[in-house]
C-alpha cells in the first residue's frame, strides 16, 4: 500500500505510554514519513472501529497506539478485515510490539521502517482458549492476582496498592496451584504461575515457583514489575496445544494479553493464526 494513502490512528489515554505529547509525536512522525492520519479514535470514549467502519471509508490501514489489552480487543474486532494493522508501542510492556518489531525498536523507527517498505504482512500464532485469544502472552494461576496491584500502581492508588498486595500474597501462597496435565510435564503439585510465550514455533511454557521466603520475595517483586523471567522459574517445553488444571478443582484464573478472565478448572489451549494482517519489521516475529 502506498504510504500517501490515509490511515486511522487508535489511541487509549489509559495506556501506559499514551499522553497528548506522545500522540502529537506520532502525528509528527507520520506526517514526516508521508502518512496522512485522516481520523483519530480515542478509546474508550470512542468505540473500537469495525471492519465495516474502515471499509466504508476506504481505509486499508490502521495504526494502534495502545497497550496489549486494547490491542487484543481491537484486533479481535477486526478479524476478517482485508486491511493491515500497524502495532505501535503505546502501553507499559508492549509485548506484541516487541514481538513484531524487536525489543529495542522505538516508535519513530517502526514508522520509518513501514514507510520505507521494510515490513511484511504476518499472521502470528495466538494462544487460543474458550475465554479468548492471546497475541502478546498468557498467564495462568493464582499469581495473576498481582495484576490488580499493577493497576493500582499506575493510578497511584496507595490504599489499593496495599490492599491488593496483601490479597495477592495470600492468593499466591494459598491459592489453587496450576499444573500441566497434557502433556504431563513439570511438578504435579503445581505452580503459582505458568506463562505462555508465543512465537512462530508455538507456545513456550515457563513455570514460576516460590519455594521458601527468599524465592517468594524474589517472585513477588518480579510479578509486580511484570518482569516474570527475573523470578525463579523452570522451562517446561514448547507445545502446540496443552491442557492445564487447578490442583483443587477450582476455576482457573488467567490473564489474556494482560486482561483477567476465568476458565473452568480444566482448560485446553491451542495455537491459531491471527485472523487479520499485522505488519512486522523484525525477523524474529
Amino acid at each position: 500500500m502506498s504510504r500517501d494513502k490515509p490511515i486511522w490512528l487508535l489511541t487509549n489515554s489509559r495506556s501506559g505510554s499514551n499522553s497528548d505529547q506522545a500522540v502529537a509525536a506520532i502525528e509528527n512522525h507520520c506526517r514526516n514519513q508521508g502518512f496522512a492520519i485522516s481520523r483519530m479514535i480515542g478509546f474508550p470514549d470512542d468505540e473500537l472501529p469495525s471492519a465495516g467502519d474502515l471499509a466504508a471509508e476506504g481505509i486499508g490501514r490502521i495504526a494502534i497506539f495502545t497497550g496489549d489489552g486494547t490491542l487484543n480487543a481491537a484486533i479481535t474486532k477486526l478479524s476478517g478485515w482485508g486491511g493491515e494493522i500497524i502495532v505501535l508501542p503505546g502501553g507499559t510492556m508492549n509485548l506484541l510490539s516487541k514481538r513484531l518489531h524487536g525489543p529495542e525498536a522505538p516508535l519513530e523507527t517502526i514508522i520509518k521502517r513501514i514507510a520505507s517498505g521494510a515490513s511484511r504482512v504476518v499472521r502470528p500464532l495466538m494462544a487460543r482458549c474458550e475465554a479468548g485469544d492471546a497475541l502478546a502472552g498468557l498467564l495462568a494461576g493464582p499469581g495473576t492476582s498481582w495484576a490488580s496491584v499493577r493497576e493500582a500502581m499506575r493510578d497511584l492508588d496507595l490504599s489499593g496498592i496495599a490492599e491488593g498486595a496483601s490479597e495477592a500474597v495470600a492468593e499466591t501462597t494459598g491459592g489453587a496451584m496450576v499444573r500441566c496435565i497434557n502433556p504431563k510435564v513439570g511438578k504435579q503439585e503445581g505452580y503459582p504461575l505458568i506463562e505462555f510465550t508465543l512465537s512462530h514455533r508455538g507456545i513456550q511454557l515457563d513455570a514460576f515457583h516460590a519455594e521458601g521466603a527468599g524465592e517468594f520475595l524474589q517472585q513477588s517483586w518480579a510479578l509486580l514489575r511484570r518482569n516474570f523471567r527475573e523470578g525463579p522459574h523452570t522451562r517446561l517445553g514448547l507445545v502446540d496445544e496443552l491442557e492445564l488444571e487447578t490442583c483443587d478443582g477450582s476455576p482457573l484464573e488467567v490473564l489474556i494479553d494482560g486482561e483477567p478472565a476465568t476458565l473452568p478448572s480444566r482448560a485446553k489451549f491451542t495455537v491459531a493464526p491471527c485472523e487479520v494482517d499485522l505488519l512486522a519489521t523484525h525477523h524474529g516475529f
